[in-house]
């Protein structure tokens, strides 16, 4: 049997882990950012920036449902994903990076800051607060025009007016994110579907708002969302996404659909039509099997 010392060492190390984890969340940039102390791998953001308070803010894109309800299927690879295959799709997509080594250290870490997140929670069970507020579907398309005058009214404070965010004094890393443009999430990322972004920046923007005392309106959030998604960012290979393309979500930008919208609708909405045609196609879908 383990001596007490070394069940203190071991408790010791992954206390350690942990913390580092934590730490790889918040500060990713200064580990693995363009100029990382560990390695040079991805583009200016934290994790943080994406996961508030460090994966941990309710409604703030928050980790608290990861580690009980992976691994799991998802349509977007039409595969089986454990918790490595998610955190690696954020280094490649919102991070615009290249995959980590699932055995090395800052991975390890970082599953297990996720896991001690989820100390306690039932397997399949989602904590309410649990990832990003669903926002109604507006009757009209998002619209970049208006989203670009609530941008200079509520964003352009920290972000700037050139959606490059603000630098901390350090010069290396950022205290607000770029939004766009070379050192943003690139096209293969979540906040890059509307619905994502409009939802997350309800429930937490302008910096200081909460989920339940929010300052945007439903309207301004997804027209904020519109101007800043249709700047430009880094593309990203997605010919291997969604292999079922029935299984798209209706803001997913980019074709082939298994409907007859156009791109831009898919893009900008109006989205209701786009949901109600889906709902009627599986209603069809299930007479036939039956």
């Amino acid at each position: 049997m383990p001596t007490r010392a070394r069940l203190t060492f071991i408790e010791d190390a992954q206390e350690e882990l942990i913390r580092y984890g934590r730490e790889l969340i918040a500060n990713t940039a200064h580990y693995i950012g363009p100029n990382g102390v560990v390695m040079r791998n991805t583009n200016a953001l934290n994790c943080q920036n994406c996961h508030l308070d460090a994966g941990t803010r309710p409604w703030g894109n928050n980790y608290g449902a990861v580690w009980s309800t992976y691994p799991k299927f998802r349509a977007r690879s039409g595969a089986n994903e454990t918790v490595v295959k998610r955190v690696n799709d954020c280094v490649e997509r919102s991070l615009n990076g290249t995959a980590l080594d699932s055995t090395g250290r800052e991975m390890q870490a970082i599953l297990a800051y996720i896991e001690w997140l989820g100390t306690g929670i039932a397997r399949n069970e989602k904590p309410k607060g649990s990832g990003i507020v669903e926002l109604a579907f507006m009757d009209r398309a998002a619209d970049p025009k208006r989203g670009e005058a609530v941008y200079a009214a509520k964003c352009v404070t920290c972000h700037a007016a050139d959606g490059q965010g603000m630098l901390k004094a350090d010069g290396l890393t950022h205290l607000y994110p770029p939004l766009w443009g070379d050192k943003s999430y690139n096209q293969g990322a979540g906040l890059y579907r509307l619905s994502r972004f409009a939802g997350y920046v309800k429930a937490n923007m302008p910096q200081g708002v909460t989920w339940n005392s929010p300052q945007l309106s439903d309207e301004e959030a997804w027209d904020v969302a519109a101007y800043v998604n249709s700047q430009p960012r880094p593309p990203k290979d997605l010919s291997g996404d969604w292999p079922d393309i029935s299984k798209k979500p209706v803001d997913h930008p980019f074709g082939p659909f298994a409907d007859q919208f156009p791109e831009k609708q898919h893009k900008y909405g109006p989205f209701g039509p786009i949901a109600e045609a889906a709902i009627r196609g599986s209603a069809e879908t299930q007479k036939i099997r039956k």
